[in-house]
């Protein structure tokens, strides 16, 4: 990043003008893209979240995604995505961390109250956690 020394001078209509190197006007320029390209992320960003919170059965992060592609099951997948050990999970849930390891092993599916309980811990919607009665593969 370069030093910015502007020269300012009047123009013959009055008008204070600006005087820049190349370099300071590149660099001007420069900052201003990286700044627009992050602003267009922070929107893409805020419109995906968006349309996740209207849409309850809208796809998984793609993460989570592919986590499951590479054998994690469903709610392991979640945690990890969501950068929770198991121990802190069952604790926001009121439940053993034994009991979180069967279910995220599909050893056991858990109550529709219990889904409810995850998914709030996981700040994700509730019906996400319906697949996990599918999640019976073996590992």
């Amino acid at each position: 990043m370069a030093e910015i020394k502007p020269k300012f001078i009047e123009a013959a209509s009055g008008a204070e003008l600006v005087i820049l190197t190349r370099a300071e006007f590149d660099d001007i320029m420069s900052r201003l893209t990286e700044a627009e390209e992050d602003a267009d992320d922070i929107a893409v960003y805020d419109a995906c979240k968006a349309e996740m919170a209207r849409n309850a059965n809208a796809s998984l992060p793609a993460e989570v995604s592919a986590m499951i592609l590479k054998g994690d099951r469903l709610l392991r997948a979640l945690r990890k995505w969501r950068g929770m050990t198991q121990n802190a999970l069952a604790s926001k849930t009121g439940i053993g961390q034994g009991y979180l390891s069967d279910l995220e092993s599909g050893r056991r599916i858990g109550s529709t109250e219990l889904h409810a309980r995850l998914a709030a811990a996981l700040e994700i919607d509730q019906q996400w956690l319906a697949r996990l009665e599918g999640d019976k593969r073996p590992q």
